[in-house]
């Protein structure tokens, strides 16, 4: 993934927010996979779920998807008009703040 790209996809996120949920989600466990058929409807749709139950999701790309990690979080982050918190490895972190009942508080 290409330098600047987590904070191109979470523009309206400071470092220390992104901070906080990275701290918030270490020891979460990827609950939504992108597997060989890359970015489907349904797997959009399991995001948005996912993302409105717990606000911060890990979402694994396994290693059989053929295509580029930077696309998956382009498509993910605009389809579920979440913000791209994190990168590590196949391992991406989204945030979306519930609109109806709102769990995690962002500083500043």
């Amino acid at each position: 993934m290409q330098p600047g790209l987590v904070q191109k996809l979470s523009p309206n996120m400071k470092g220390a927010q992104r901070r906080q949920l990275r701290g918030l989600a270490h020891a979460l466990k990827p609950i939504v996979q992108v597997g060989h058929g890359g970015v489907t409807e349904t797997l959009v749709n399991q995001l948005e779920t996912a993302l409105y139950d717990h606000e911060l999701v890990k979402v694994k790309v396994l290693n059989n998807y053929d295509g580029d990690l930077e696309d998956v979080a382009i498509a993910l982050t605009e389809a579920t008009q979440s913000a791209c918190v994190q990168q590590i490895g196949h391992i991406l972190l989204f945030y979306k703040a519930n609109p109806d009942k709102p769990v995690i508080e962002l500083e500043g």
